[in-house]
């Protein structure tokens, strides 16, 4: 079995003095970033070595400790600045990596100095010697024993954990633990193979069923207008006008909540309904220039994502099928593109081939994914 790395986050619940502790916390770990990208950039400037972590490490956080202007660092344990040049260290290895082409994804930037946003998180590793207390609780140093909701038990002793307070003002831990992998016992490829066709009008069509459209944000649409007006009309800088900001946050956070649950339970279905899964490769960005908010709210990305990394830890099959191929033109019966074609032809749902087959389209672009799926898989072309 393969050894994977999961995250299994948890809500937090830090009394008063400890929401200070750690506001302290996420203070430093931005200004030691804030400092060490200062004097990285300044190197660079001037045309200097850049300096290595442990030198930085000295400068921003050891020897900046016993100047007045950062003796508050001190305060809060060296474990969480440290993990924060680490992270500024990985930044910049990704932006070289991207500048090179070396990196997967989309291009990413050089790092950028930190403000005081609404989100914000500090990591503790093993060396700080965080652990779990025998009444459950959370304990970290410097800060104490913190209250924790668990939802399920940790399959093994966590590498790190990193709290989080999210813009609605909730605290989480999230520890990175280490797992084998778990197949599920296989299903007969020919009979539970699935194409998953993924749209706006029906989430997504898979063979035999159809996943409706959940619309979370269409349906707080209106409570999310009637919050923002009230932002929008209070004084700057006043405490109004902070608490009309958190309640604008806790309608995102409610609406991120309902999506990512959504997808969680409908991926888990098809990894255990399906020995192979057959997705599209979606534009997504393209989708959302021409339907915009429709296509953020599907969150079509997330959900391909997770269910490929679901596929790959249960052993799965899943394949990615290339965005141009006609699915939804192809007749799925004589093999003829006769399906109707461009933007008209999204809002014709049903059509009849000149064979005489009749289709509907999602079904017909679901059978023909599957297909093509098979065809990639018996190639030896499979993603997983």
């Amino acid at each position: 079995m393969t050894v994977v790395k999961l995250r299994y986050q948890f809500r937090v619940y830090p009394s008063a003095p400890q929401k200070n502790e750690l506001a302290k916390a996420f203070g430093c770990a931005r200004v030691v970033w804030n400092d060490a990208l200062r004097i990285r950039q300044d190197a660079y400037e001037q045309g200097k070595p850049v300096p290595s972590i442990v030198e930085l490490a000295k400068l921003v956080i050891t020897e900046a400790k016993k100047t007045p202007e950062r003796t508050w660092l001190g305060e809060v344990s060296a474990v969480v600045l440290q993990s924060s040049l680490r992270d500024l260290g990985t930044a910049y290895a990704n932006f070289f990596a991207s500048r090179k082409g070396t990196r997967k994804g989309p291009k990413t930037g050089p790092p950028r100095f930190k403000k005081k946003t609404s989100r914000q998180a500090v990591r503790f590793t093993r060396a700080a010697r965080f652990s779990v207390t025998e009444d459950g609780r959370l304990r970290l140093p410097k800060i104490g024993d913190v209250s924790v909701r668990w939802s399920r038990r940790l399959p093994s002793e966590p590498s790190s954990v990193t709290i989080i307070k999210d813009a609605a003002g909730r605290y989480f831990a999230s520890f990175v633990v280490e797992t084998e992998d778990k197949p599920l016992p296989e299903l007969d490829r020919e009979e539970t193979d699935t194409g998953i066709d993924l749209g706006l009008g029906s989430y997504a069509v898979l063979r035999g069923r159809k996943i409706k459209t959940p619309k979370f944000f269409r349906r707080q649409e209106k409570k999310l207008r009637r919050a923002q007006r009230k932002l929008s009309r209070a004084q700057k800088g006043s405490s109004n006008r902070r608490k009309a900001g958190l309640a604008v946050a806790k309608v995102h956070a409610r609406v991120a909540d309902q999506r990512r649950d959504f997808i969680e339970q409908e991926t888990t279905r098809v990894v255990r309904e399906s020995q192979a899964a057959y997705l599209e490769d979606l534009n997504v960005k393209g989708m959302a220039k021409s339907f915009g908010k429709s296509v953020h709210d599907q969150s079509l990305g997330m959900f391909a994502r997770t269910l490929e990394a679901k596929c790959r830890r249960y052993g799965r099959t899943f394949v990615k099928v290339d965005r141009f191929f006609p699915s939804t033109q192809l007749c799925s019966h004589c093999g003829a593109l006769t399906g109707p074609k461009g933007k008209e032809g999204l809002r014709i749902r049903t059509w009849t081939c000149d064979c005489g087959a009749r289709h509907d389209r999602d079904q017909n672009a679901e059978h023909n994914l599957r297909l093509q799926g098979r065809n990639i898989v018996a190639a030896g072309r499979a993603d997983t």
